[in-house]
């Protein structure tokens, strides 16, 4: 079996071949390792290797791991956030990747002001339609991005997806294309720059970096595969 030092090491040599065959430096990709589930002792072992940036889909964990963990460490949220966790979520995380509704960034915007905050956060869009998954429609982005664009205390960075599943990494590619070029559509109409393109797990993050990915969100190709408590 694999060391999860062994594993991290093999990860960033692919994330540095995709970046190299997309004419980008492996600087330029943000690797998130998703580390959701996993205890803090785990997740030591990938500090212990030199990575410093992690991602979290739960709210609890995050309140868990971020303070008996090393503060130089860096915290993104990538889970559903609701409106009555975000006060608990905002200062502790660097980025939120999944803002999928006009009124939670509303939400996040208030509560930002009253704890003197700017937190960066990341759209999310669901441009497979998928009723099981959150995010902005192609449609609902468009009519909400100036209303969005005019909140003060958020700064929105950019956008990010999750596609469906498919074991073929190719079949994914189309949503990738999708979301970079509504990206560059929103920048157009909008005048705003919106950098980063949050897409591409360890199942497909070579093809979402050769379509402009910006951040992958990587966890079972260096933890492995997760097991879940039953309720």
């Amino acid at each position: 079996m694999q060391s999860i030092g062994d594993s991290y090491q093999k990860t960033k040599s692919q994330i540095e071949i995709a970046a190299k065959k997309a004419g980008k430096k492996i600087s330029e990709i943000e690797f998130i390792a998703v580390s959701k589930t996993w205890p803090i002792e785990v997740i030591s072992e990938l500090v212990d290797c030199g990575h410093k940036v992690f991602g979290e889909n739960k709210v609890q964990e995050i309140e868990t791991k971020v303070p008996n963990m090393s503060s130089s460490l860096e915290w993104h949220f990538i889970g559903h956030l609701q409106r009555n966790k975000v006060r608990k979520v905002l200062p502790l995380v660097n980025m939120i990747h999944s803002v999928d509704s006009l009124q939670i960034a509303k939400r996040i915007n208030d509560v930002a002001s009253d704890l003197g905050l700017f937190p960066k956060v990341l759209l999310q869009v669901n441009n497979a339609n998928e009723a099981s998954k959150h995010g902005f429609t192609k449609d609902g982005i468009y009519e909400s991005i100036d209303e969005l664009l005019k909140l003060e205390r958020v700064e929105i960075e950019g956008l990010m997806v999750i596609p469906p599943f498919d074991p073929d990494p190719e079949k994914v590619r189309p949503y990738f294309v999708n979301l970079r070029n509504l990206r560059d559509k929103l920048e157009e109409m909008s005048g705003t720059k919106l950098p980063t393109l949050s897409m591409g797990m360890s199942n497909d993050f070579e093809v979402a970096i050769e379509e402009g990915a910006t951040s992958v969100r990587v966890g079972s190709s260096i933890f492995g595969k997760r097991t879940y408590k039953k309720k």
